[in-house]
């Protein structure tokens, strides 16, 4: 224990740390908190002395926003789908690497070399992945071109119309020679569920190495005598999964399933990465705004009081998720 006569050098120690903490962290929440119940706010106004009503005006305003609810179902399917993928795929994954013997640490560093890897280049060679050059729609009776005609379809008009490209872009060419359709995934005219698609393998790829990393320290940690127990008794590799693995796991299962749900609801800079600062493809801005593109237009268009509004809201939303996850795990997991 610290004795009480020296406890003033502990503090003063901790002195630069605690006023930091104090000016980009304590204070930056509670104005948060202030502007969102100030209708109107601006920060050059308040400077110069202007007072503003205190009301749910700004609340009203992010509610009523028309594009609103299409930002939330963006934001809570990301994250629905994201997660549980995420921390499944991470599990096995651990569980094998932790089987492994040879090679091991050159795997491990391979599976954890996206997490220490800027987000928006990871987006960029995604987005290089999926792009299709020269993407256009031609009629099939009178195309003169020397382009393969994929994906034909008979319009209204009784055509036989397709589509060619100058490049498919590695993903579809992986398709094309698998004998499929290449599909538009991220160009212009590209369906929603093609957009999402994409970005559900980018975010789920890119979470992996946290909960990997997370998962093979627990299973590291693992006493071996239940397992050599189950191998004596003859229980199959499932049943030793389900019945030793995923138990002694549970508390490192919660906390990736946690830390996931909070990181889902926080998406945007893979959107960004993968469709740029539009937040959709081509002639579709803002098709794939989430919660936290959401505050940062509303923050670049003066818009403070509707900016921390949103994040309240948002804030709120990932309290009572964190809460029921907690509630969840003190059923489930055993320590």
């Amino acid at each position: 224990m610290v004795d009480s006569k020296k406890g003033w050098k502990a503090w003063l120690y901790l002195a630069p740390a605690i006023v930091l903490l104090l000016i980009f962290t304590v204070w930056p929440i509670i104005n948060t908190v202030r502007i969102a119940f100030l209708e109107g706010y601006q920060p050059m106004e308040a400077i110069k002395g202007v007072q503003y009503n205190i009301g749910i005006g700004n609340f009203s305003d992010v509610i009523a926003y028309p594009k609103f609810l299409d930002v939330l179902k963006n934001t809570l399917l990301l994250t629905v789908l994201t997660v549980p993928i995420s921390c499944f795929l991470a599990l096995i994954i651990a569980v094998f690497l932790n089987s492994i013997v040879k090679f091991s640490k050159l795997f491990q560093t391979i599976y954890f070399l996206p997490y220490v890897t800027n987000s928006i280049a990871i987006g960029m060679v995604f987005s290089m992945m999926f792009n299709i050059v020269g993407h256009s729609s031609v009629n099939v009776a009178e195309y003169t071109g020397s382009l393969t005609i994929y994906n034909q379809f008979v319009n209204d008009a009784g055509q036989t119309m397709g589509y060619t490209a100058q490049s498919w872009g590695y993903i579809n060419s992986m398709l094309i020679a698998l004998g499929l359709n290449p599909i538009n995934w991220i160009n212009a005219g590209s369906s929603y569920t093609a957009n999402m698609a994409v970005m559900v393998i980018y975010i789920v790829w890119n979470a992996l190495p946290f909960k990997i990393l997370i998962l093979l320290g627990g299973l590291q940690s693992v006493n071996k005598q239940y397992y050599d127990a189950a191998k004596i008794d003859g229980a199959s590799r499932g049943r030793v999964f389900w019945r030793i693995t995923v138990p002694l796991l549970s508390p490192m299962i919660a906390y990736v399933v946690i830390t996931g749900f909070i990181g889902g609801f926080k998406e945007y800079s893979s959107i960004v990465g993968v469709f740029g600062d539009t937040m959709g493809p081509a002639g579709s801005a803002g098709k794939l705004n989430t919660m936290v593109g959401f505050i940062y237009d509303a923050m670049s268009g003066n818009r403070y009081g509707r900016a921390s509004a949103a994040a309240l809201i948002l804030f709120a939303i990932i309290m009572a998720v964190t809460l029921v996850n907690l509630y969840v795990s003190k059923k489930r997991v055993h320590y």
